[in-house]
């Protein structure tokens, strides 16, 4: 990090410098049309003509907050924030739904064609849509595990067109035919990933398996959804692309933050009994493969990998230093529906009240900008106006303080609210 974090108004008062891990954005349908190749332009419009959006929050005014540049700004500035990560959100061209969650399988070899394109479309929308917002927004791209040839082609390009969020990992669930993420065949990805410093993003919904129609379903999904994203960290370290790049990083982002130490506790312990417990079980199944590592998988996490932190809790923020304090990002989620805005200021300080000044502009910002490449230089004068000020985030939040509303935002579970929940 080339500065601290943290700014002075011209009241002389301290602000800290925000950047959210964790934000969602994509064109509208129609706004996705300029950013196809011409060949898929008539198919595109026959596509789009009879699709019907499946999501609520993608329609009206609320779906605007997805492309709206202008709006978006002034949305994240009264939330203190002066920039972001960007994951996709809205329907890519051919998707039958949004591509953040598990890709689904195409029927065919022409749907692939056409699916591949409209990732590709999305990614130079993206492109068009942070440089909107210079040096404010880094856009992460979207690839495919279907063809990694080609996906290893978009890296570069989306990475010259100054995509700085890295990429998006997508899962591979049961079901999808795909080789799981410690299979050889994904290393030309990681290593160009590693050669360009481009971060590999692994969103939570990314990795789990398709969502059944009932509502025993919908709570299984619920309750699962960050653990099948979880894998991605002991596919990634098996396999040995940790080991082999030591420059990749990987990034877990919406998936909570509690879980880490426990994981790595337990990945420590058998790699350790796959190393040195003479006659286990442990070290027959695993003894080969660890020979190949050169580091614990501990070590592998202080120095690969970091947490997009979504709406981070107080008890999260108490494992800090288990997790790291450089590994921690905030963010806010926005426009989600469970996302802390518009009452970010809220949930950095029921998060982080009496947490050391430092520390905070680390997890608030600090950390963000030395992995994605902000220049917090460039963004101080916006956070002198729009950041919130450092004295702020230390009042913790008075029992009845947050209005109902905020209700919809994990980052406040366990507070009081204004009203009761309804029932």
């Amino acid at each position: 990090m080339e500065r601290d974090a943290i700014v002075v108004d011209d009241q002389g008062d301290q602000r800290y410098i925000v950047i959210s891990a964790d934000g969602h954005a994509g064109g509208s349908i129609g706004g996705y049309r300029p950013y196809l190749d011409r060949e898929w332009l008539d198919e595109f419009d026959a596509w789009a003509a009879t699709y019907e959006i499946p999501y609520e929050d993608l329609l009206g005014d609320k779906g605007e907050r997805n492309w709206d540049s202008a709006r978006r700004r002034s949305d994240l500035e009264l939330d203190g924030q002066v920039a972001e990560v960007i994951f996709p959100n809205t329907v890519p061209p051919f998707f039958p739904k949004v591509a953040l969650t598990s890709q689904p399988p195409a029927l065919t070899a022409g749907d692939m064609d056409r699916r591949w394109a409209g990732l590709q479309a999305h990614n130079r929308w993206l492109a068009d849509f942070c440089a909107d917002a210079p040096g404010r927004r880094a856009g992460v791209a979207q690839i495919t595990l279907y063809d990694i040839e080609a996906s290893v082609a978009e890296v570069r390009r989306t990475h010259a067109a100054g995509l700085r969020g890295g990429v998006l990992l997508p899962g591979t669930p049961p079901g999808l035919g795909l080789p799981q993420l410690f299979d050889p065949c994904y290393e030309p990805l990681w290593q160009v990933c590693a050669e360009l410093g481009v971060p590999v993003n692994h969103h939570t919904g990314s990795a789990s398996p398709p969502m059944g129609a009932t509502d025993v379903d919908a709570v299984v999904f619920l309750l699962e959804v960050s653990w099948w994203a979880h894998r991605a960290l002991t596919h990634l370290l098996v396999g040995g692309a940790l080991d082999r790049h030591p420059d990749l990083q990987l990034v877990f982002t919406e998936q909570g933050t509690a879980w880490v130490p426990e994981e790595l506790a337990k990945l420590d312990y058998f790699f350790d009994r796959m190393r040195s417990a003479d006659g286990s079980q442990e070290q027959v199944w695993g003894r080969a493969v660890v020979e190949r590592l050169s580091l614990k998988p501990s070590e592998y996490w202080s120095r690969q990998c970091h947490v997009g932190a979504s709406f981070i809790r107080p008890p999260e923020v108490g494992l800090r230093d288990l997790v790291g304090v450089d590994r921690i990002m905030w963010g806010s989620d926005y426009p989600h529906k469970e996302s802390s805005h518009p009452f970010s200021h809220e949930a950095m300080r029921a998060a982080f009240a009496g947490v050391p000044h430092d520390e905070t502009a680390r997890m608030l910002g600090g950390n963000a900008a030395a992995l994605y490449g902000f220049d917090l230089d460039a963004l101080a004068p916006l956070a002198a106006v729009f950041g919130p000020r450092v004295l702020a985030i230390d009042q913790p939040l008075a029992p009845g303080e947050l209005p109902i509303a905020a209700a919809k935002c994990p980052a406040f579970v366990g507070q009081q609210f204004a009203e009761a929940l309804p029932g």
